[in-house]
């Protein structure tokens, strides 16, 4: 059978400083996971990501030639990618099409690509079908995070509610700002805090070294008075054996997945965020596919993002049954001390939140940001988002 054709889009020219420090990173690891073609600078210079025969091969070929997508997920090792994301584009999809859409997907973070780079990666079609962490891409973007700030959300109804109403303006600014059609929004379980000291309210986190995962998560350490730690979850890991931190807030099932009950003693209960991620396609890439392929993909993929976020909500709770022992998960047993949060604590996660949390997105995203914030998530936190005269709360 002749050779796949290769449906593309240029490449916007000129590369933000943003792209120039990570394209020697990404067009390494792209290369090594066969992905050089959809490189800026390549043969092509092109958005890769469907293909199908030429057009002289059409008399010859079979009436409905496979489309072949290329997809880069979220982060590795923990049971989104490993349970849903990769058997859903390399499973799933083949079987739902009648083997018309098949895919190939890594994940970014061993695919030589920057967490904080994903969102500009997809812009520029360099990453045709993918997933951006809203904590890391929300660096160069503060929009994509509000429904995940810091202290925002203490259980599951919070995060489904206030993030039902942030979608419609999430879609609409993906789509207008970057060139990118929104396609699921998946969420990881509850980020709690593992220390290795006792914690039993959040005042004792005051003067320890926190492991942060985002800058809302951040400016929440430091309105507590511990001194926030930014490290990738790769990392996270190395840095608690090291000493560099004491404390580490990440996500329950998570944390057990790669085995913080070895090396912390204490778990404190209470999300602080969730962990949410966009999958979204590069406008091209997405006009690319034939209309009854692209109803199936929307279909599908809203069905997954219900399924990973029912198991989001039931991890949230297995994972500290797992780390505290009460469960048998398969791997070492845990033995965390697990202490949940006071009324008082309560109290004081939503003051941080009005206080601090908001006022410094605010701050960092501008009028903009406090104007989406009011007329979506505001009303039904009951929090509103001000600004002071010189735009700053």
């Amino acid at each position: 059978m002749p050779a796949a054709q290769t449906f593309h889009r240029p490449v916007a020219r000129g590369r933000p400083a943003a792209w120039a420090r990570c394209a020697a990173a990404c067009r390494t690891g792209l290369l090594a996971l066969g992905l050089a073609a959809v490189l800026p600078g390549s043969a092509t210079a092109a958005t890769t990501a469907v293909t199908a025969p030429p057009a002289e091969a059409a008399a010859s070929a079979p009436p409905s030639p496979a489309l072949s997508l290329r997809v880069v997920g979220g982060l590795a090792n923990v049971n989104q990618y490993t349970r849903h994301e990769e058997p859903f584009w390399t499973q799933e999809l083949p079987r739902l099409t009648n083997g018309k859409l098949r895919a190939s997907i890594v994940p970014f973070d061993r695919a030589g690509i920057r967490g904080q780079d994903m969102l500009r990666l997809m812009q520029l079609g360099v990453v045709p079908f993918g997933t951006a962490l809203t904590s890391l891409s929300s660096a160069t973007e503060p929009l994509l995070g509000a429904a995940d700030l810091a202290g925002l959300n203490p259980d599951m109804a919070s995060l489904r509610r206030h993030t039902a109403a942030y979608r419609p303006f999430l879609e609409k600014t993906l789509r207008e700002r970057h060139g990118i059609e929104l396609l699921a929004i998946y969420v990881y379980p509850a980020q709690m805090l593992f220390c290795q000291r006792p914690l039993k309210g959040l005042a004792d986190l005051a003067g320890r070294r926190v492991r942060t995962a985002s800058a809302t998560q951040a400016d929440w350490a430091e309105a507590l008075g511990a001194k926030p730690v930014n490290t990738s979850f790769a990392e996270l890991t190395q840095n608690l054996r090291s000493g560099n931190v004491e404390c580490a807030l990440t996500g329950s099932m998570s944390g057990y997945t790669i085995g913080l009950q070895q090396h912390t003693r204490h778990l404190f209960t209470m999300p602080v965020s969730w962990g949410m991620a966009v999958f979204g396609a590069n406008s091209g890439a997405w006009a690319a596919l034939p209309a009854d392929q692209r109803s199936i993909l929307k279909q599908e993929l809203m069905r997954l993002e219900q399924v990973i976020w029912a198991d989001s909500e039931r991890e949230t709770g297995d994972g500290v049954r797992c780390l505290t022992g009460e469960q048998a998960c398969g791997g070492q047993p845990g033995r965390l001390q697990a202490q949940a949060p006071t009324a008082d604590d309560d109290r004081r996660r939503r003051q941080l939140l009005a206080d601090t949390v908001i006022a410094r997105w605010v701050k960092r995203c501008g009028a903009s940001c406090a104007e989406a914030w009011n007329q979506t998530i505001g009303p039904i936190s009951g929090i509103e988002a001000k600004l002071g005269p010189s735009g700053s709360r």
